[in-house]
């Protein structure tokens, strides 16, 4: 008998110890969460010189030339679709011309679109529907071009602004 209720003594002491490391305690936190508008566009750097060195006799446009060794990339939220648009500090003189484009896999370009005459007032639209995400390593392709009416033009600095707006 006395082993009977040893053993039902340590089943009870058992089964309380089971209970024991069973119970649980818990506690609830409220977190609060949101996403802000982010909206980024960066370039990868800047194109080389470009300068215009040869044209054809008789043909008054001297040849043009292109450089393409730059990219965009942009992150938008902020609505279900944007644009980019471009211009320059400073408008070039009659004569002058550049062009650029810029391509795109999340939204429309322009294709290639004479930036020559822009201001900050007045940008030109490159990007048009630009999609909620992302749009990484997109090609930029500026080409500079004269005519020989115009005179030559010694190294000037334009700075072209890439604007990613609603």
């Amino acid at each position: 008998m006395k082993k009977v209720v040893s053993i039902v003594g340590a089943a009870v002491l058992s089964l309380a110890l089971v209970q024991n490391v069973m119970a649980q305690a818990t506690a609830t936190q409220n977190v609060n969460l949101a996403v802000s508008a982010v909206y980024k566009i960066a370039t990868s750097g800047n194109p080389g010189a470009m300068t215009i060195t040869t044209g054809t006799a008789g043909n008054n446009a001297l040849t043009s030339v292109s450089d393409a060794s730059t990219s965009y990339s942009i992150t938008q939220n902020f609505a279900s679709t944007v644009k980019i648009t471009a211009n320059l500090d400073a408008a070039l003189a009659a004569g002058y011309s550049l062009q650029l484009n810029l391509a795109s896999t999340k939204g429309t370009s322009a294709g290639t679109v004479d930036i020559s005459a822009t201001t900050p007032a007045s940008a030109s639209n490159v990007v048009a529907n630009v999609a909620l995400g992302a749009d990484a390593n997109q090609a930029i392709t500026y080409t500079f071009g004269a005519n020989a009416s115009a005179g030559t033009l010694t190294s000037t600095a334009k700075v072209v602004t890439l604007t990613l707006t609603n």
